[in-house]
């Protein structure tokens, strides 16, 4: 079988033929190569084209639906703010404020807050009255329940503040772990010659994954800066329902760029640097201060039971 081989192989005919059959084999895959090799860079236009037409199905339906800022109040609660003028007796600047940094934009808003901040301190202190004046459930003298009567009231007073207080504060902590992600990407899409407001269109679709909240309010900005005169009162806005130092910073720099024609690139590396430098400050500022925040949970609950079960055994054998 070997020596067959090796004759074969020897054997300058069938060499020859061998030969002439790989070069018939590779003209032949020369001529059909290109007939078989598919179009990769329309195959890739076609997935962008079909991108594009699901963002815009998308961006159309979210626009038919979202319908939050034209919401009409409810009947009765209108009804009652406009009989009694509490727009102008409880309605202030500040609370405006309070209701766009907690997210709640347009009339309903407004006018459930001034329902609450009416309706809440009259049911509390009916609500107190009841308890402690029918029902009398605590035994206590006559001033100091007149006195818990005053605190529920005030507190009723205060508890659409606090929950607005509340909601302000959880919607600034998820912005301010995500806002140096936001800058990244936004630094990436200026510098990849986007316009700002692609830019800001594009980051408010690509962040949402990260913090709903601030992809809503990038959205709105870039929506202002579709309609509005001059985009300074965009950026300002969004400094104002936001009310973050790091988000005034960039609110800042975006002005001047507007204004000055200042290139924005550096100014976005430079400034989500600091807001990363800030949230690892705080990081560390919070680290540092659990173990002075443990020390009195240490006295009051390990140290105890760590005493009982050292001395225990100790006294069970004095005793036996």
């Amino acid at each position: 079988m070997i020596d067959l081989i090796a004759q074969k192989v020897f054997d300058p005919r069938f060499m020859g033929i061998a030969l002439t059959a790989v070069a018939a084999a590779a003209t032949a895959f020369a001529v059909v190569q290109p007939f078989l090799e598919t179009d990769t860079l329309a195959k890739r236009m076609k997935l962008v084209s079909d991108e594009r037409e699901i963002i815009r199905r998308r961006e159309r339906d979210r626009l038919a639906n979202k319908a939050t800022l034209r919401i009409e109040p409810k009947a009765y609660m209108k009804r009652i703010v406009e009989r009694f003028d509490l727009r102008r007796w409880l309605g202030t600047d500040t609370a405006k404020r309070k209701l766009l940094m907690a997210g709640h934009r347009g009339a309903q808003s407004e006018t459930t807050f001034l329902f609450f901040r009416l309706v809440m301190p009259v049911a509390t202190t009916l609500g107190a009255l009841f308890y402690l004046f029918v029902l009398e459930a605590l035994d206590e003298p006559y001033l100091m329940r007149i006195g818990i009567v005053i605190v529920c009231a005030y507190g009723g007073i205060k508890a659409p503040e606090l929950y607005l207080l509340n909601a302000s504060n959880k919607r600034k902590a998820e912005i301010r772990r995500a806002w140096p992600d936001t800058l990244d990407l936004t630094l990436i899409c200026v510098e990849s010659g986007m316009a700002i407001e692609q830019a800001f269109r594009k980051v408010s679709t690509e962040i949402a994954a990260s913090s709903v909240v601030l992809a809503e309010e990038l959205a709105l900005m870039t929506a202002e800066m579709s309609y509005l005169p001059d985009r300074r009162q965009a950026y300002e806005n969004l400094a104002l329902r936001v009310g973050l130092e790091p988000v005034k910073a960039v609110v800042t720099a975006l002005i001047q760029a507007e204004r000055y024609g200042t290139p924005i690139g550096q100014a976005l590396r430079v400034l989500s640097q600091e807001s990363r430098d800030q949230r690892m400050n705080e990081a560390e500022k919070k680290a540092a201060s659990l173990p002075p925040k443990l020390t009195v949970p240490m006295i009051l609950f390990f140290l105890p039971v760590l005493f009982v079960v050292i001395i225990t055994p100790a006294i069970i054998q004095s005793i036996r």
